[in-house]
Protein backbone atom coordinates (compact mmCIF):
# COMPACT_ATOMS: atom_id res chain seq x y z
CA UNK A 1 0.00 0.00 0.00
CA UNK A 2 1.17 3.09 -1.11
CA UNK A 3 2.23 5.42 2.32
CA UNK A 4 3.01 9.58 2.40
CA UNK A 5 5.67 10.62 4.35
CA UNK A 6 6.58 14.47 5.48
CA UNK A 7 9.51 15.89 6.29
CA UNK A 8 10.93 19.59 6.49
CA UNK A 9 13.86 19.10 4.31
CA UNK A 10 13.99 15.93 0.93
CA UNK A 11 17.49 15.44 -0.39
CA UNK A 12 17.44 13.17 -3.11
CA UNK A 13 20.80 11.73 -3.52
CA UNK A 14 23.79 10.67 -0.96
CA UNK A 15 26.68 11.89 -2.39
CA UNK A 16 28.63 14.64 -1.10
CA UNK A 17 26.28 17.64 -1.97
CA UNK A 18 23.05 16.00 -0.24
CA UNK A 19 25.56 14.48 2.85
CA UNK A 20 26.70 18.19 3.23
CA UNK A 21 23.41 19.77 3.22
CA UNK A 22 21.98 17.43 5.59
CA UNK A 23 24.28 17.68 7.96
CA UNK A 24 24.23 21.54 7.74
CA UNK A 25 20.37 21.60 8.49
CA UNK A 26 19.92 18.24 10.55
CA UNK A 27 20.31 20.30 13.66
CA UNK A 28 17.25 22.59 12.68
CA UNK A 29 15.18 20.37 10.84
CA UNK A 30 13.85 17.08 9.98
CA UNK A 31 16.14 15.91 6.92
CA UNK A 32 14.60 12.62 4.71
CA UNK A 33 17.06 11.66 1.97
CA UNK A 34 15.74 8.79 -0.37
CA UNK A 35 18.25 7.48 -2.43
CA UNK A 36 18.54 4.93 -5.57
CA UNK A 37 20.18 1.88 -4.66
CA UNK A 38 21.84 1.25 -0.80
CA UNK A 39 22.67 4.62 1.00
CA UNK A 40 26.56 4.54 -0.42
CA UNK A 41 25.79 3.84 -3.47
CA UNK A 42 26.76 7.28 -5.98
CA UNK A 43 29.22 8.87 -7.33
CA UNK A 44 31.40 10.54 -4.52
CA UNK A 45 32.39 6.85 -3.91
CA UNK A 46 34.20 6.21 -6.79
CA UNK A 47 35.97 9.33 -6.70
CA UNK A 48 39.40 8.43 -6.79
CA UNK A 49 41.88 11.61 -7.00
CA UNK A 50 40.73 14.66 -4.24
CA UNK A 51 39.36 17.79 -3.55
CA UNK A 52 41.13 20.83 -5.11
CA UNK A 53 41.34 23.67 -2.74
CA UNK A 54 43.90 26.71 -2.10
CA UNK A 55 45.87 24.98 0.83
CA UNK A 56 49.37 25.97 0.17
CA UNK A 57 51.72 29.34 0.70
CA UNK A 58 52.43 29.07 -2.50
CA UNK A 59 49.22 28.94 -3.80
CA UNK A 60 46.52 31.37 -4.67
CA UNK A 61 43.21 32.44 -5.44
CA UNK A 62 43.82 34.23 -8.08
CA UNK A 63 45.91 31.34 -9.55
CA UNK A 64 42.92 28.49 -8.98
CA UNK A 65 40.56 30.86 -10.52
CA UNK A 66 42.91 30.96 -13.60
CA UNK A 67 43.30 28.11 -14.27
CA UNK A 68 39.55 27.00 -13.56
CA UNK A 69 38.60 29.22 -16.47
CA UNK A 70 41.62 28.36 -19.57
CA UNK A 71 40.01 24.49 -18.46
CA UNK A 72 36.33 25.78 -18.81
CA UNK A 73 37.41 27.19 -22.42
CA UNK A 74 36.49 30.86 -20.83
CA UNK A 75 32.96 30.07 -20.66
CA UNK A 76 33.19 29.77 -16.80
CA UNK A 77 30.87 32.08 -14.64
CA UNK A 78 33.83 34.25 -13.14
CA UNK A 79 31.80 34.66 -10.24
CA UNK A 80 30.79 31.61 -9.79
CA UNK A 81 34.25 30.49 -9.63
CA UNK A 82 35.77 33.29 -7.27
CA UNK A 83 32.66 32.04 -5.07
CA UNK A 84 33.85 28.77 -4.84
CA UNK A 85 37.55 28.66 -4.89
CA UNK A 86 37.39 31.62 -2.06
CA UNK A 87 35.03 29.13 -0.08
CA UNK A 88 37.40 26.30 -0.75
CA UNK A 89 39.66 26.38 2.33
CA UNK A 90 36.83 26.67 4.59
CA UNK A 91 35.22 23.82 3.10
CA UNK A 92 38.20 21.12 3.11
CA UNK A 93 38.67 22.64 6.73
CA UNK A 94 34.86 21.24 7.64
CA UNK A 95 35.24 18.22 5.89
CA UNK A 96 38.58 17.76 8.35
CA UNK A 97 36.31 18.75 11.02
CA UNK A 98 33.44 15.84 10.44
CA UNK A 99 36.58 13.41 10.28
CA UNK A 100 37.55 12.72 6.41
CA UNK A 101 41.09 11.04 6.86
CA UNK A 102 43.03 12.79 3.96
CA UNK A 103 46.63 11.86 3.54
CA UNK A 104 49.31 13.19 5.44
CA UNK A 105 53.26 13.27 4.93
CA UNK A 106 55.35 10.83 6.64
CA UNK A 107 55.92 13.09 9.65
CA UNK A 108 52.24 14.04 9.85
CA UNK A 109 52.38 17.59 10.30
CA UNK A 110 50.97 18.63 7.02
CA UNK A 111 48.87 17.28 4.56
CA UNK A 112 49.95 15.88 0.99
CA UNK A 113 48.78 17.68 -1.95
CA UNK A 114 49.06 16.47 -5.34
CA UNK A 115 48.60 17.82 -8.88
CA UNK A 116 46.36 17.07 -11.57
CA UNK A 117 45.78 18.05 -15.22
CA UNK A 118 45.28 22.05 -15.56
CA UNK A 119 46.17 23.17 -12.01
CA UNK A 120 49.53 25.37 -11.91
CA UNK A 121 50.18 23.99 -7.95
CA UNK A 122 50.14 21.19 -6.27
CA UNK A 123 46.00 21.88 -4.62
CA UNK A 124 44.38 18.76 -4.72
CA UNK A 125 44.02 17.17 -1.10
CA UNK A 126 43.27 13.50 -1.19
CA UNK A 127 42.98 10.35 0.69
CA UNK A 128 45.33 8.03 -0.59
CA UNK A 129 44.19 7.40 -4.15
CA UNK A 130 40.18 6.46 -3.04
CA UNK A 131 39.41 10.37 -1.45
CA UNK A 132 36.00 10.01 -2.72
CA UNK A 133 35.32 6.77 -0.54
CA UNK A 134 36.62 8.61 2.39
CA UNK A 135 34.33 11.49 1.87
CA UNK A 136 31.58 9.32 1.67
CA UNK A 137 31.98 7.03 4.50
CA UNK A 138 32.89 9.73 6.30
CA UNK A 139 29.71 11.57 6.09
CA UNK A 140 27.72 8.40 5.63
CA UNK A 141 28.41 7.99 9.20
CA UNK A 142 27.93 10.83 10.76
CA UNK A 143 24.87 11.74 9.02
CA UNK A 144 23.13 8.12 9.92
CA UNK A 145 24.06 9.06 13.81
CA UNK A 146 22.34 12.37 13.52
CA UNK A 147 18.54 11.97 15.46
CA UNK A 148 17.28 14.24 12.62
CA UNK A 149 18.15 12.22 9.38
CA UNK A 150 16.41 9.44 7.97
CA UNK A 151 17.30 7.29 5.10
CA UNK A 152 14.84 5.94 2.83
CA UNK A 153 17.40 3.75 0.51
CA UNK A 154 16.17 1.87 -2.58
CA UNK A 155 13.72 4.64 -4.16
CA UNK A 156 13.59 6.06 -7.41
CA UNK A 157 11.96 9.28 -7.55
CA UNK A 158 9.53 9.50 -10.73
CA UNK A 159 8.34 13.18 -10.92
CA UNK A 160 8.38 16.64 -8.63
CA UNK A 161 5.25 17.58 -7.26
CA UNK A 162 4.10 21.24 -7.79
CA UNK A 163 1.41 23.35 -6.59
CA UNK A 164 0.35 24.36 -10.29
CA UNK A 165 -0.45 21.03 -11.05
CA UNK A 166 -2.83 20.56 -7.93
CA UNK A 167 -6.57 21.55 -9.23
CA UNK A 168 -7.38 22.41 -5.78
CA UNK A 169 -4.45 25.18 -5.99
CA UNK A 170 -5.36 28.56 -5.89
CA UNK A 171 -2.27 30.13 -5.17
CA UNK A 172 -0.16 32.24 -8.23
CA UNK A 173 3.56 31.68 -7.06
CA UNK A 174 4.23 27.74 -8.25
CA UNK A 175 6.42 25.79 -5.81
CA UNK A 176 7.58 22.66 -5.07
CA UNK A 177 5.73 20.47 -2.07
CA UNK A 178 7.92 17.20 -2.47
CA UNK A 179 7.79 14.15 -5.09
CA UNK A 180 6.76 10.82 -6.21
CA UNK A 181 9.22 7.93 -5.42
CA UNK A 182 8.84 4.05 -6.33
CA UNK A 183 9.78 1.99 -3.52
CA UNK A 184 11.69 -1.06 -5.14
CA UNK A 185 10.96 -3.30 -2.57
CA UNK A 186 6.99 -3.07 -2.64
CA UNK A 187 6.66 -2.02 -5.75
CA UNK A 188 4.46 1.12 -4.71
CA UNK A 189 4.34 4.76 -5.42
CA UNK A 190 4.73 6.69 -2.57
CA UNK A 191 4.44 10.74 -1.74
CA UNK A 192 7.33 12.67 -0.25
CA UNK A 193 5.76 15.91 1.01
CA UNK A 194 8.42 18.53 1.83
CA UNK A 195 9.17 22.58 2.98
CA UNK A 196 12.01 21.87 0.98
CA UNK A 197 13.33 20.03 -2.02
CA UNK A 198 16.97 19.43 -3.00
CA UNK A 199 17.87 17.43 -6.22
CA UNK A 200 21.46 15.98 -5.71
CA UNK A 201 21.27 13.44 -7.85
CA UNK A 202 24.64 13.20 -9.51
CA UNK A 203 24.96 13.49 -13.41
CA UNK A 204 23.62 11.62 -16.69
CA UNK A 205 27.21 9.94 -18.03
CA UNK A 206 24.65 6.44 -18.31
CA UNK A 207 23.00 8.15 -21.18
CA UNK A 208 26.47 6.90 -23.29
CA UNK A 209 27.60 3.70 -23.75
CA UNK A 210 30.80 3.41 -22.01
CA UNK A 211 31.04 5.39 -18.53
CA UNK A 212 32.91 5.45 -15.50
CA UNK A 213 29.75 5.99 -13.60
CA UNK A 214 27.99 3.67 -11.16
CA UNK A 215 24.79 2.65 -12.51
CA UNK A 216 22.87 5.37 -10.72
CA UNK A 217 23.98 8.58 -13.04
CA UNK A 218 20.90 8.40 -14.94
CA UNK A 219 20.33 12.05 -15.02
CA UNK A 220 17.61 11.72 -12.80
CA UNK A 221 17.45 15.18 -11.08
CA UNK A 222 17.98 16.86 -14.13
CA UNK A 223 15.05 15.39 -16.42
CA UNK A 224 12.55 15.71 -12.91
CA UNK A 225 14.00 19.63 -12.95
CA UNK A 226 13.28 20.03 -16.94
CA UNK A 227 9.97 18.37 -16.99
CA UNK A 228 8.75 20.81 -13.79
CA UNK A 229 9.50 24.07 -15.77
CA UNK A 230 13.08 24.31 -14.62
CA UNK A 231 15.89 25.88 -16.69
CA UNK A 232 18.66 23.61 -18.06
CA UNK A 233 21.96 25.38 -19.18
CA UNK A 234 25.59 24.04 -21.17
CA UNK A 235 24.47 20.27 -21.52
CA UNK A 236 26.37 20.00 -24.73
CA UNK A 237 29.47 19.50 -22.31
CA UNK A 238 30.26 16.02 -21.45
CA UNK A 239 33.42 15.00 -20.04
CA UNK A 240 35.09 12.14 -20.93
CA UNK A 241 37.68 10.73 -18.37
CA UNK A 242 40.54 10.11 -20.68
CA UNK A 243 42.01 6.79 -19.19
CA UNK A 244 39.72 4.70 -17.51
CA UNK A 245 40.46 0.71 -17.86
CA UNK A 246 40.11 -1.51 -20.84
CA UNK A 247 39.14 -4.84 -19.77
CA UNK A 248 35.42 -6.79 -20.65
CA UNK A 249 35.52 -8.01 -16.94
CA UNK A 250 36.02 -4.56 -15.35
CA UNK A 251 33.11 -3.24 -17.04
CA UNK A 252 34.68 0.68 -16.28
CA UNK A 253 37.07 1.31 -13.89
CA UNK A 254 38.66 4.90 -13.50
CA UNK A 255 42.13 5.51 -13.71
CA UNK A 256 42.77 8.38 -11.60
CA UNK A 257 44.25 11.58 -12.93
CA UNK A 258 46.57 11.62 -10.37
CA UNK A 259 48.16 9.02 -12.17
CA UNK A 260 49.46 11.48 -15.17
CA UNK A 261 50.08 14.39 -12.46
CA UNK A 262 52.68 11.92 -10.68
CA UNK A 263 54.69 11.09 -13.75
CA UNK A 264 52.03 8.90 -15.59
CA UNK A 265 52.64 8.29 -19.30
CA UNK A 266 50.44 7.65 -22.33
CA UNK A 267 51.79 5.47 -24.93
CA UNK A 268 50.58 3.98 -28.36
CA UNK A 269 50.34 -0.11 -27.91
CA UNK A 270 53.61 -0.32 -29.53
CA UNK A 271 55.54 1.78 -26.31
CA UNK A 272 55.21 5.44 -28.55
CA UNK A 273 54.53 8.16 -26.82
CA UNK A 274 51.80 10.88 -28.52
CA UNK A 275 50.67 13.40 -26.56
CA UNK A 276 53.29 15.81 -27.63
CA UNK A 277 51.91 15.83 -31.18
CA UNK A 278 48.86 17.00 -29.37
CA UNK A 279 49.89 19.64 -25.93
CA UNK A 280 52.48 21.12 -25.01
CA UNK A 281 51.63 20.11 -21.41
CA UNK A 282 51.34 16.59 -22.67
CA UNK A 283 49.71 13.71 -20.12
CA UNK A 284 49.07 17.15 -17.96
CA UNK A 285 47.15 18.51 -20.56
CA UNK A 286 43.04 19.22 -19.42
CA UNK A 287 40.94 16.28 -19.94
CA UNK A 288 38.87 17.20 -23.03
CA UNK A 289 42.33 17.29 -24.93
CA UNK A 290 44.12 14.13 -23.59
CA UNK A 291 40.37 12.15 -24.65
CA UNK A 292 40.05 13.82 -27.89
CA UNK A 293 43.85 12.64 -28.49
CA UNK A 294 43.48 9.25 -27.47
CA UNK A 295 40.19 8.98 -29.80
CA UNK A 296 42.31 10.27 -32.65
CA UNK A 297 44.86 8.02 -32.15
CA UNK A 298 42.07 4.75 -31.39
CA UNK A 299 40.66 5.23 -34.79
CA UNK A 300 43.89 6.43 -36.58
CA UNK A 301 44.94 3.49 -35.50
CA UNK A 302 41.87 0.98 -35.41
CA UNK A 303 43.12 -0.23 -32.49
CA UNK A 304 40.59 -0.74 -29.63
CA UNK A 305 42.78 0.80 -26.47
CA UNK A 306 46.31 2.80 -25.81
CA UNK A 307 48.30 2.07 -22.43
CA UNK A 308 49.03 4.32 -19.50
CA UNK A 309 52.14 3.29 -17.95
CA UNK A 310 53.50 4.39 -14.66
CA UNK A 311 55.83 1.50 -13.89
CA UNK A 312 59.10 3.91 -14.02
CA UNK A 313 58.84 4.20 -10.39
CA UNK A 314 59.41 2.59 -7.40
CA UNK A 315 56.85 -0.27 -6.17
CA UNK A 316 56.61 1.65 -3.33
CA UNK A 317 55.70 4.95 -4.53
CA UNK A 318 52.75 3.64 -7.00
CA UNK A 319 51.31 1.09 -4.04
CA UNK A 320 51.57 4.22 -1.08
CA UNK A 321 50.02 6.56 -4.10
CA UNK A 322 47.56 4.29 -5.76
CA UNK A 323 46.94 1.21 -3.45
CA UNK A 324 43.05 0.95 -5.05
CA UNK A 325 44.12 1.18 -8.46
CA UNK A 326 47.23 -1.26 -7.91
CA UNK A 327 44.95 -4.01 -6.25
CA UNK A 328 41.97 -3.35 -8.75
CA UNK A 329 44.31 -3.53 -12.28
CA UNK A 330 46.34 -6.97 -10.44
CA UNK A 331 43.04 -8.24 -9.95
CA UNK A 332 42.63 -7.89 -13.85
CA UNK A 333 45.86 -9.24 -14.31
CA UNK A 334 48.19 -6.03 -14.58
CA UNK A 335 50.59 -5.29 -12.29
CA UNK A 336 50.92 -1.59 -12.91
CA UNK A 337 54.59 -1.71 -10.83
CA UNK A 338 55.78 -3.91 -14.01
CA UNK A 339 53.87 -3.20 -17.29
CA UNK A 340 50.93 -0.35 -18.69
CA UNK A 341 47.38 -0.34 -18.11
CA UNK A 342 45.18 -0.26 -21.45
CA UNK A 343 42.89 2.17 -20.95
CA UNK A 344 40.44 3.97 -23.07
CA UNK A 345 37.60 7.56 -22.20
CA UNK A 346 34.65 6.72 -20.83
CA UNK A 347 31.99 9.32 -20.30
CA UNK A 348 32.80 11.00 -16.97
CA UNK A 349 30.96 13.87 -15.84
CA UNK A 350 27.80 16.52 -16.67
CA UNK A 351 29.28 19.86 -16.70
CA UNK A 352 25.97 21.13 -17.77
CA UNK A 353 22.85 20.67 -15.58
CA UNK A 354 19.99 22.54 -13.93
CA UNK A 355 20.11 25.99 -13.68
CA UNK A 356 21.30 27.29 -10.20
CA UNK A 357 22.50 30.63 -8.43
CA UNK A 358 25.22 30.80 -5.76
CA UNK A 359 22.66 29.24 -2.89
CA UNK A 360 21.42 26.02 -5.54
CA UNK A 361 17.92 27.81 -5.98
CA UNK A 362 16.57 26.83 -9.25
CA UNK A 363 13.38 28.74 -11.03
CA UNK A 364 11.08 26.60 -9.52
CA UNK A 365 10.04 28.17 -5.68
CA UNK A 366 11.21 25.85 -2.49
CA UNK A 367 13.16 23.80 -5.20
CA UNK A 368 17.07 23.14 -5.15
CA UNK A 369 19.81 21.76 -6.74
CA UNK A 370 23.29 21.15 -5.48
CA UNK A 371 26.19 19.04 -6.88
CA UNK A 372 26.52 17.39 -10.52
CA UNK A 373 22.44 18.09 -11.30
CA UNK A 374 23.46 21.64 -11.21
CA UNK A 375 24.63 24.30 -13.19
CA UNK A 376 27.05 26.61 -11.10
CA UNK A 377 29.10 28.38 -13.69
CA UNK A 378 32.21 27.18 -12.46
CA UNK A 379 33.09 24.51 -14.63
CA UNK A 380 32.49 26.62 -18.05
CA UNK A 381 33.24 24.13 -21.04
CA UNK A 382 35.33 21.78 -19.18
CA UNK A 383 35.61 20.78 -15.85
CA UNK A 384 39.18 21.36 -14.02
CA UNK A 385 40.14 17.82 -12.14
CA UNK A 386 38.92 17.69 -8.67
CA UNK A 387 36.72 21.06 -8.74
CA UNK A 388 33.81 18.64 -8.83
CA UNK A 389 34.03 17.43 -4.78
CA UNK A 390 34.83 20.98 -3.90
CA UNK A 391 31.55 22.37 -5.88
CA UNK A 392 29.43 19.59 -3.63
CA UNK A 393 30.69 20.82 -0.58
CA UNK A 394 30.73 24.89 -1.02
CA UNK A 395 27.15 24.26 -2.83
CA UNK A 396 25.88 22.28 -0.12
CA UNK A 397 27.09 24.43 2.86
CA UNK A 398 25.87 27.12 1.36
CA UNK A 399 22.36 26.05 0.03
CA UNK A 400 22.51 25.31 3.55
CA UNK A 401 22.93 28.96 4.60
CA UNK A 402 19.70 29.69 2.42
CA UNK A 403 17.75 27.59 3.38
CA UNK A 404 18.57 28.21 7.34
CA UNK A 405 17.47 32.09 6.68
CA UNK A 406 14.16 31.01 5.67
CA UNK A 407 10.68 30.06 7.24
CA UNK A 408 10.45 26.27 6.26
CA UNK A 409 7.23 25.03 7.20
CA UNK A 410 5.15 21.83 5.59
CA UNK A 411 3.34 22.49 2.52
CA UNK A 412 -0.60 22.78 3.87
CA UNK A 413 -1.81 21.17 0.17
CA UNK A 414 -3.15 17.51 0.00
CA UNK A 415 -1.20 15.66 -2.18
CA UNK A 416 -3.19 13.23 -4.42
CA UNK A 417 -1.85 9.50 -4.27
CA UNK A 418 -0.27 7.88 -7.18
CA UNK A 419 -3.00 6.86 -9.48
CA UNK A 420 -2.40 3.42 -11.22
CA UNK A 421 -5.54 2.14 -12.04
CA UNK A 422 -5.84 2.15 -15.76
CA UNK A 423 -2.29 0.87 -16.62
CA UNK A 424 -1.18 -2.84 -16.58
CA UNK A 425 1.73 -4.69 -15.85
CA UNK A 426 4.10 -4.38 -19.09
CA UNK A 427 4.24 -7.95 -21.06
CA UNK A 428 6.93 -6.18 -23.51
CA UNK A 429 9.90 -5.43 -21.24
CA UNK A 430 12.12 -6.01 -24.35
CA UNK A 431 11.04 -2.48 -25.79
CA UNK A 432 12.75 -1.27 -22.70
CA UNK A 433 16.03 -2.99 -23.19
CA UNK A 434 16.26 -2.21 -26.97
CA UNK A 435 15.57 1.26 -26.64
CA UNK A 436 18.24 1.32 -23.53
CA UNK A 437 20.73 0.15 -25.94
CA UNK A 438 19.62 1.96 -28.93
CA UNK A 439 19.56 5.06 -26.75
CA UNK A 440 23.76 4.80 -25.77
CA UNK A 441 24.84 3.44 -28.90
CA UNK A 442 23.90 6.48 -30.83
CA UNK A 443 24.59 8.90 -28.34
CA UNK A 444 28.44 7.10 -28.14
CA UNK A 445 28.26 6.82 -31.88
CA UNK A 446 26.91 10.74 -32.76
CA UNK A 447 27.18 12.99 -29.88
CA UNK A 448 30.57 11.45 -28.39
CA UNK A 449 33.40 12.69 -28.18
CA UNK A 450 33.69 14.15 -31.93
CA UNK A 451 30.92 15.37 -33.10
CA UNK A 452 29.15 17.21 -37.18
CA UNK A 453 26.08 18.58 -37.79
CA UNK A 454 25.11 15.47 -40.09
CA UNK A 455 25.46 13.07 -36.82
CA UNK A 456 23.77 15.48 -34.72
CA UNK A 457 20.76 15.51 -36.51
CA UNK A 458 20.96 11.93 -36.65
CA UNK A 459 20.84 11.75 -33.35
CA UNK A 460 17.84 14.29 -32.89
CA UNK A 461 15.71 12.20 -35.58
CA UNK A 462 16.24 8.98 -32.81
CA UNK A 463 15.43 10.82 -30.12
CA UNK A 464 12.73 12.50 -31.02
CA UNK A 465 11.43 8.56 -31.60
CA UNK A 466 12.46 7.37 -28.90
CA UNK A 467 10.63 9.80 -26.65
CA UNK A 468 7.39 9.61 -27.89
CA UNK A 469 7.34 5.73 -28.01
CA UNK A 470 8.65 5.51 -23.86
CA UNK A 471 6.06 8.17 -23.51
CA UNK A 472 3.60 6.10 -24.57
CA UNK A 473 5.07 3.37 -23.05
CA UNK A 474 5.17 5.30 -19.68
CA UNK A 475 1.14 6.58 -20.08
CA UNK A 476 0.16 2.66 -20.41
CA UNK A 477 2.09 0.36 -18.39
CA UNK A 478 2.96 0.57 -14.52
CA UNK A 479 6.18 2.53 -13.87
CA UNK A 480 9.41 0.44 -12.89
CA UNK A 481 13.15 1.45 -12.20
CA UNK A 482 14.54 0.50 -15.92
CA UNK A 483 11.48 2.30 -17.39
CA UNK A 484 11.98 5.62 -15.17
CA UNK A 485 15.67 5.74 -15.54
CA UNK A 486 15.18 5.13 -19.41
CA UNK A 487 12.29 7.98 -19.71
CA UNK A 488 14.96 10.31 -17.28
CA UNK A 489 17.77 9.52 -19.99
CA UNK A 490 15.72 10.21 -22.92
CA UNK A 491 14.83 13.44 -22.01
CA UNK A 492 18.81 14.25 -21.19
CA UNK A 493 20.05 12.79 -24.38
CA UNK A 494 17.50 15.41 -26.04
CA UNK A 495 18.96 18.23 -23.95
CA UNK A 496 22.49 17.04 -24.89
CA UNK A 497 21.39 17.09 -28.64
CA UNK A 498 19.79 20.11 -28.42
CA UNK A 499 22.60 21.90 -26.63
CA UNK A 500 25.07 20.62 -29.41
CA UNK A 501 23.01 21.45 -32.45
CA UNK A 502 23.06 25.20 -30.87
CA UNK A 503 27.02 25.67 -30.54
CA UNK A 504 28.32 26.63 -33.74
CA UNK A 505 32.03 26.14 -32.61
CA UNK A 506 34.29 23.82 -30.95
CA UNK A 507 35.09 24.77 -27.12
CA UNK A 508 35.91 22.94 -24.51
CA UNK A 509 34.27 19.26 -24.41
CA UNK A 510 31.65 20.15 -27.23
CA UNK A 511 34.38 19.60 -30.47
CA UNK A 512 32.61 19.47 -34.19
CA UNK A 513 34.29 18.81 -37.60
CA UNK A 514 31.86 21.20 -39.16
CA UNK A 515 33.04 23.75 -36.77
CA UNK A 516 36.51 23.82 -35.09
CA UNK A 517 37.30 27.23 -34.45
CA UNK A 518 36.53 28.90 -31.61
CA UNK A 519 33.73 31.61 -32.16
CA UNK A 520 34.25 35.58 -31.24
CA UNK A 521 31.87 35.43 -28.51
CA UNK A 522 30.42 32.93 -26.92
CA UNK A 523 27.99 32.67 -23.81
CA UNK A 524 26.46 29.64 -22.07
CA UNK A 525 23.14 27.56 -23.98
CA UNK A 526 20.28 27.97 -21.73
CA UNK A 527 17.42 25.76 -22.72
CA UNK A 528 14.05 26.71 -21.60
CA UNK A 529 10.95 24.37 -21.60
CA UNK A 530 7.80 25.24 -23.84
Amino acid sequence: MSQEYQTDILIVGAGAAGLTLALELANTYRVAIITKGEIHEGATLYAQGGVAAVLSDKDTVESHIKDTLIAGADLGDTNAIRFTVENSKESIDWLIDHGVPFTRFENGDSYHLTKEGGHSHRRIIHSADATGQAISKTLINNACSHPNITFFPNRVAIDLITTSKLKSHQIDANRCIGLYSLNLKTGEVDVFKAGRTVLATGGASKVYLYTSNPDTASGDGIAMAWRAGCRVANMEFNQFHPTCLYDSKAKTFLVSEAVRGEGGRLLLPDGTPFMKRFDSREELAPRDVVARAIDHEIKRLGVNHVLLDISHKSSDFIKEHFPTIYEKCLKYGYDITKEPIPVVPAAHYTCGGVLVDKYGKTDLQHLYAIGETSYTGLHGANRLASNSLLECIVYGRSAAKSILQQDVTLPFEKIPVWDDSRVTNSDEDVVITHNWHELRRFMWDYVGIVRTDKRLLRAKHRVDLLLSEIEEFYSNYKVSSDLLELRNLTVVANLIIQSAMTRKESRGLHFTLDHPELAQESSPTILRPH
